[in-house]
């Protein structure tokens, strides 16, 4: 026999019966105090237990025995979904690098692509660092969950509550509560025994679940409190108000329930998103399958009207894509040969053949899940706190309950039944169950809502970082603007305008640099004939020449082209008067005379200004960083209406993150690729970009709708959530305090302390809730 031991397994399991925190904490609690397990992981937002477990230690039925004895259901999941995060893909931008001739001005294109073309001017250091996750790493600095609470049971899908065991468990308590009332009306000495066995029968699974999380190790729990609480009432004589105070606490498992499934509902809305079926086409022939068994490489066919079904990019058809499940962007987007589309996306228009580029588990929705599932574990620091009080409060509970129930009595000649009722309603309305569930209640709703909205955000620290920003740091190619060069004004000089446009496109057509494209897409705006020049080559660091009809051009920066043409004062005046606005200006030479200029600038999103302006009025100071010249930066920042540091490197930017970082929480927003050492040293780090790998996975928020108005949108909705679980805090605090009085002096009851507990913990619930509606794009 070999005495080999085998290496430790990770094995996942669906776990059906959590929706609160609590029930997480339980779970882990008793999982990982069995030998051989380690790493133990549980994700109240999608339901599922991973660990690693040492098999010749501990059998895996040995853990989903511990599991269903707590009261939860498991069912095992193959080994493949519980893969490692992918690695954040380096760039692979695929733009052209080649075009060395082109030098149109002083600005050598720096501030143009996502490339240095030559030049020294360029806004990105391409530092494909992955940026650090400080969501993950707040996650994983406290491990420790708070208050092993309530066993609660989620609701499936198609399944109303009342089928479920809780909802049954309500149902019958509640008819044996009716049936014990109807009887002390018409047989009085019969009713007390009813009262007990309506109180039995409600509290056993309680107690089951209460003596099997105390053989844990976990003692001091919310199912032991109503347990010793159901008991000792008994004990007294109260059956009646133990049975109702076991009824009123199944009413609160199952609408806390019934609450929880609603947050699931709006993340489990994403993924039915994407199609179940997808159309496989193979030697010229179609067929159906599974779209979850979908493999890279193969090609499906697409139909108008039809959901993608898988993250690919198009080989055949040009269509609308409505990629509004994905991004939240409303206006269909025209999309061709060559270009990426997402799994969910909608076609339009046109019948589409898509080959898949990654699977089902790695699509831009099911990442958008998983980041949103696994940002419950990023807890918040308010969250993580109230945990560790919890776990002393417990205790400190149980033993003033003791004290009530023996000082008074013991020296002062207290009645023993009356003080023990009160010390058992101090232990009703001492659980801290509201207390515990008020921050991740909340933080589960912003993170759906926000997903909806295109707003990522990993987690309760995010979110609380996100709520203090002070200051936003935008770098400017790609986000602040749209990262393409535009042109913006011809000046006509020595020949009309559309013809200074005719004989600029002709030299530049076959080019992929991106001035080059800029020109071409001018001419096909104004619908300007588009001819390739004869014999048209490039001069290195000079520009480009050819000929059209005879004519010889050249289009290059002005500073070259003087030595092939006469600039007259209104040339010069001209060239001054754009490069001083920041714009790139190319001259353009017929047969050796000035025709006319050309200005190219990066221009700014459209919707940057107003941006900008929402971030203002939430008290929030804007600057852009950018490794762009002083000219351009100036220009770009001063028509926003924002502050600017320019000719920056990427170590130049993180100590301008520092600085600033030493006074104000900062948040800085570049585009996940090529600002990783800002994005790392701000406060919170936000990506731009429609689902790109590097977006979703490195930083720790992301803007979907590449909009520079969410990113005030993002800190609404922090803040938002933030006051929400200051609320929801003051209520369960402020209830305890009220009732715990009462209880201790005796003007309330059992029933009115478990009614009071349920209360607020339904209470801080439906508060949070109402993140699910809040609409972080409205400004005020």
């Amino acid at each position: 026999m070999s005495n080999a031991r085998a290496e430790p397994q990770i094995l996942s399991w669906k776990v059906g019966g959590m929706d609160c925190p609590s029930c997480a904490a339980t779970i882990r609690g008793a999982v990982e105090r069995l030998p051989g397990v380690s790493d133990v992981k549980v994700s109240v937002m999608s339901e599922l237990l991973t660990l690693s477990l040492d098999e010749a230690r501990t059998g895996r039925e040995a853990v989903e025995k511990r599991v269903a004895g707590l009261g939860y259901t498991t069912a095992p999941i193959a080994s493949k979904a519980v893969s490692a995060k992918p690695e954040p893909t380096a760039c692979g931008c695929g733009h052209d690098h080649s075009h060395a001739g082109h030098d149109h001005g002083d600005h050598e294109h720096g501030d143009h692509g996502h490339h240095d073309h030559a030049a020294g001017g360029h806004d990105h250091s391409h530092d494909h660092a992955p940026v650090k996750a400080s969501a993950a790493a707040a996650a994983k600095a406290d491990h420790g969950h708070g208050l092993p609470g309530h066993v609660h049971e989620a609701t499936p899908d198609g399944v109303s509550w009342y089928q479920t065991n809780k909802g049954r468990l309500v149902l019958v308590t509640g008819a044996l509560l009716a049936a014990a009332w109807s009887a002390s009306l018409l047989w009085p000495a019969a009713s007390y025994w009813a009262f007990v066995a309506a109180c039995l029968i409600g509290v056993a699974p309680v107690a089951r679940r209460a003596f099997a999380a105390a053989r844990a190790g976990m003692p001091f729990t919310i199912e032991m409190l109503m347990t010793i609480a159901a008991a000792g009432a008994l004990v007294i004589g109260a059956a009646e108000e133990a049975a109702l105070v076991v009824f009123l606490f199944a009413v609160g498992e199952v609408l806390e329930g019934v609450a929880a499934d609603r947050a699931r509902a709006s993340i489990r809305a994403l993924g039915d998103l994407v199609p179940k079926t997808a159309l496989v086409e193979e030697n010229g022939q179609t067929r159906q399958v599974d779209a979850a068994a979908l493999m890279i490489g193969q090609t499906v066919l697409v139909r108008p009207g039809d959901r993608i079904p898988a993250d690919g990019e198009i080989t055949s058809g040009v269509s609308g894509i409505d990629e509004s499940p994905v991004t939240g962007e409303s206006v269909p987007k025209t999309k061709g040969v060559g270009e990426p589309v997402f799994a969910g996306s909608v076609n339009s228009e046109a019948a589409l053949r898509i080959r898949v580029t990654k699977a089902a588990e790695d699509n831009t929705i099911a990442r958008i899940i998983r980041l949103v599932e696994e940002a419950q574990e990023a807890r918040a620091p308010t969250e993580r706190f109230i945990d560790r009080f919890s776990r002393v409060y417990m205790p400190a509970i149980v033993g003033l309950a003791l004290l009530v129930a023996l000082a008074p009595p013991l020296f002062f000649g207290g009645e023993w039944s009356v003080w023990i009722y009160r010390a058992l309603a101090l232990l009703l309305i001492g659980c801290p169950c509201a207390l515990v569930i008020s921050v991740p209640a909340a933080i589960a709703a912003s993170l759906s809502a926000g997903a909806r909205q295109g707003l990522l955000m990993k987690g309760g620290v995010v979110i609380e970082a996100a709520a203090k920003t002070g200051v936003a740091a935008f770098d400017k190619t790609g986000t602040l603007t749209e990262g393409r060069p535009r042109v913006t004004e011809i000046v006509a000089l020595g020949r009309p305008e559309r013809e200074v446009v005719e004989l600029a496109a002709a030299v530049e057509t076959g080019s992929s640099h991106p001035l080059a494209l800029a020109i071409l897409d001018r001419a096909r705006t104004q619908a300007v004939p588009v001819r390739p020049a004869d014999d048209g080559s490039a001069i290195a660091g000079q520009g480009v020449v050819g000929t059209l009809g005879g004519v010889a051009i050249f289009v290059g920066a002005p500073r070259h082209a003087v030595a092939r043409a006469r600039f007259d004062d209104a040339a010069n005046a001209a060239v001054e008067r754009l490069e001083s606005s920041g714009k790139t200006v190319a001259a353009v030479i017929a047969d050796g005379a000035l025709a006319g200029l050309i200005a190219l600038r990066d221009e700014p999103r459209e919707d940057a200004a107003a941006g900008i302006a929402e971030l203002k009025a939430l008290g929030v100071r804007s600057l852009m960083l950018t490794g762009d010249n002083a000219r351009t930066g100036a220009a770009i920042a001063g028509s926003l209406g924002m502050e600017h540091q320019a000719e920056l490197m990427p170590d130049g930017k993180v100590t301008a993150i520092k600085s600033l970082a030493a006074t104000t929480p900062v948040m800085m927003i570049g585009d996940g690729i090529n600002d990783a050492p800002a994005l790392a040293a701000a406060s919170i780090g936000v990506a731009m970009g429609s689902g790109t790998d590097v977006a979703l996975e490195t930083a720790d928020g992301a803007v979907l709708k590449s909009r520079v108005r969410d990113v005030a949108a993002m800190i609404r909705l922090a803040r938002a959530t933030m006051g929400n679980i200051r609320v929801n805090i003051a209520i369960a605090l402020g209830l305890k305090a009220v009732f715990l009085v009462t209880s201790v002096l005796g003007y309330t009851g059992l029933w009115v302390a478990i009614l009071a507990d349920t209360g607020a913990t339904v209470i801080v619930t439906a508060n949070a809730l109402r993140l699910l509606r809040f609409d972080a794009g409205r400004a005020g």
